[in-house]
């Protein structure tokens, strides 16, 4: 079988970018370090969408904007640039793709808009996400239905059915699907129709509000428009609302890690997610 290829990620720059300097070997371990440090490092964001900037997926551009530049990005990029890691540490990797759940009535079908990875380690399959927002994981999970199973942040299981899995979560002592997935392998070109779906088309969640999110140590951070809120791993949330664009640019920087200094025509899209706030709450 030819081995799998990473094309040209620079191993050396992304584990500066997420501070790890641990072992390279295709281990158990090395997935759970890296895994973790990636999601409390990059942030999710979405200020291209909501500048009306284009979102490419080419490793190159992931490299540059998630790497170099020190932005954010959401599943697509995240997992992407995660998965070239991953195969060039020599992990065997497959692309998936999910149905929304989070947050939504039961009964709802949604496009399959999430990327996922399953990496396998000594032919053990694990499912890989760091891209899934404000509950993202930040570890691995063992393919294994109807076991619960720890992170360094919440419990997470796989419910397993028709050939398909449940994402749960454990918030407040009850279980919440986050999304529903199958084993079939995904191509570029499947994420690339549904990430310009996403990122252009008017009603996007992506496109009409601002969404930040990253897992810090004891805490998740979730910003929403101009709502932030910090969940501690304790059960305590406290609440912020933000009401200038100063604000919102230094909780972008300082808390979300986003360098916003590349970042063209940026006020003026923070100042008209205040207005509509304003707006929708008169």
């Amino acid at each position: 079988m030819k081995p799998q290829t990473s094309d040209a990620i620079d191993l050396d720059s992304y584990f500066q970018r997420i501070g790890y300097g641990g072992d390279r070997r295709p281990t158990l371990d090395t997935l759970r370090a890296i895994h973790q440090q990636h999601a409390q490092t990059i942030p999710f964001e979405n200020l291209s969408p909501l500048l009306k900037q284009p979102v490419f997926l080419d490793l190159a551009t992931l490299q540059q904007k998630l790497v170099h530049e020190g932005r954010g990005g959401y599943c697509f990029e995240q997992n992407l640039l995660l998965r070239s890691v991953l195969l060039a540490l020599g992990f065997k990797v497959t692309n998936l793709a999910a149905r929304v759940l989070w947050n939504l009535p039961e009964g709802t079908i949604t496009p399959r808009s999430h990327m996922l990875l399953c990496v396998k380690i000594d032919k053990e399959p694990h499912i890989v996400d760091v891209g899934f927002g404000g509950i993202t994981l930040t570890a691995p999970l063992a393919l294994i239905p109807d076991i619960e199973q720890n992170t360094p942040h919440e419990q997470f299981r796989l419910i397993a059915a028709n050939n398909t899995y449940t994402m749960q979560v454990m918030m407040a002592h009850v279980w919440k699907p986050l999304y529903y997935f199958d084993l079939q392998e995904q191509k570029l070109p499947d994420y690339e129709a549904s990430n310009w779906y996403v990122s252009t088309h008017p009603n996007s969640l992506f496109v009409t509000n601002l969404i930040a999110a990253r897992p810090d140590s004891d805490c998740r951070y979730a910003l929403r428009n101009n709502q932030l809120r910090t969940h501690y791993l304790s059960g305590r949330t406290e609440q912020r609302s933000l009401s200038t664009v100063a604000e919102l640019r230094a909780v972008l920087e300082d808390v979300f890690g986003v360098n916003l200094r590349a970042i063209a025509n940026l006020d003026p899209a923070l100042r008209q997610v205040i207005e509509q706030v304003i707006e929708q709450t008169q």
